[in-house]
């Protein structure tokens, strides 16, 4: 009976722990607000709305944020859009990588860069927050950067002194006309990353 139970119990945990590495957090960053949706500084959300209605998801107001499901070969990816606005996003993720019990290598967070030219991809399992304060409340909160970020560029086609303007304003005609390729490739990197994993997701995306 003892070794019946035992090996039930050392079962169950192989199971808990399968499940909670299973569990992916995609935090996609950006301001709450009509004025803000398409901003190139709320590209985090943007990349998330569009998997969410490619895979017909609904996202439900939830503690500190906007919470959809999708499940993908076996993995269940959480996909958090904060409602605290950009600069204490790391309140939020906090919060559901505690609520949901997600390991830090399970985290992607989905951030606009002004430093690649636009659309470029670039995923990085570490790193500074390069001057985004939404990176920069998120390392300050976890008190780490040991986490994956997915860096989408927006280039840097701005003059002097309306840096502030630029990431909070429209896209081009352009860039919108380019946008829906480079936002199918995004949602094509969250599946890969809890799937084929950091490193092969970086090998196959990083650049493209």
């Amino acid at each position: 009976m003892i070794k019946w139970i035992t090996k039930l119990f050392s079962s169950t945990q192989k199971e808990e722990n399968t499940d909670y590495m299973k569990k992916y957090l995609i935090v996609g960053l950006g301001n709450i607000g009509a004025e803000y949706v398409n901003t190139r500084h709320n590209i985090g959300f943007k990349v998330l709305d569009f998997l969410a209605k490619k895979e017909s998801l609904s996202f439900e107001t939830v503690k500190l944020g906007a919470l959809a499901q999708y499940k993908f070969k076996g993995r269940t990816f959480l996909l958090l859009k904060p409602n605290t606005y950009m600069n204490l996003s790391g309140k939020a993720v906090k919060y559901w990588m505690d609520n949901e019990n997600i390991p830090l290598e399970n985290i992607l967070v989905i951030t606009d860069d002004l430093n690649l030219s636009f659309g470029t991809i670039r995923i990085k399992p570490k790193g500074s927050d390069g001057g985004h304060n939404g990176l920069k409340n998120i390392n300050l909160v976890l008190n780490t950067q040991q986490y994956t970020r997915f860096r989408f560029g927006i280039s840097d086609q701005f003059k002097k002194g309306q840096q502030v303007d630029y990431v909070l304003g429209d896209w081009d005609e352009e860039e919108k006309t380019k946008l829906p390729e480079r936002l199918e490739v995004a949602s094509e990197i969250i599946k890969s990353f809890g799937t084929a994993g950091l490193e092969n997701t970086m090998t196959t995306f990083n650049g493209k």
